[in-house]
């Protein structure tokens, strides 16, 4: 079996590494990408200059508040894409706000955490993260394809 890809967009290097240490201690075999901004991000889910061989990700965890590209211009962009709409975007951030919940839910978020403060509810709220993603939803086995076809035109 293929490991699991996650992409996280975090432009937080220690919530990044909170992130990492949680899927670490995971009984499966995930492989973790960890970018710091939103262009990059699209760059990277679109296969363009320098992740030309880019993994698709399983499972986006993304951060609303990012340079460049907010984190919702970025599930914005996904969900209008036919190639990548598909892909589960679980947005991560410390946002409490019901707007920004109700626009990230209309965007086509298929789930809203809040990030806790304390390192333990952390790594636990990652952990259920990945538990009820890769352990209870089942996936589309089209999507497990190594390398598929670069996304075509948005």
């Amino acid at each position: 079996m293929k490991n699991i890809q996650v992409l996280l967009i975090e432009d937080n290097p220690g919530d990044a590494e909170l992130t990492r240490q949680a899927l670490a201690s995971s009984k499966l075999s995930i492989d973790l990408k960890v970018l710091d901004d939103g262009e990059k991000a699209l760059k990277y889910l679109r296969r363009e200059d320098p992740y030309q061989d880019a993994e698709r990700p399983d499972l986006l965890l993304l951060d609303l508040n990012l340079p460049k590209v907010s984190g919702e211009e970025v599930l914005r962009a996904v969900k209008a894409d036919r190639d990548l709409r598909a892909l589960p975007v679980v947005v991560l951030t410390s946002s409490e706000a019901e707007t920004e919940v109700s626009r990230c839910y209309a965007a086509g978020a298929n789930c809203y955490v809040v990030k806790p403060v304390d390192f333990a509810s952390f790594i636990e709220i990652v952990a259920s993260i990945e538990h009820f993603w890769f352990s209870v939803v089942k996936m589309d086995p089209k999507r497990r394809t190594k390398n598929p076809e670069k996304p075509s035109a948005r």
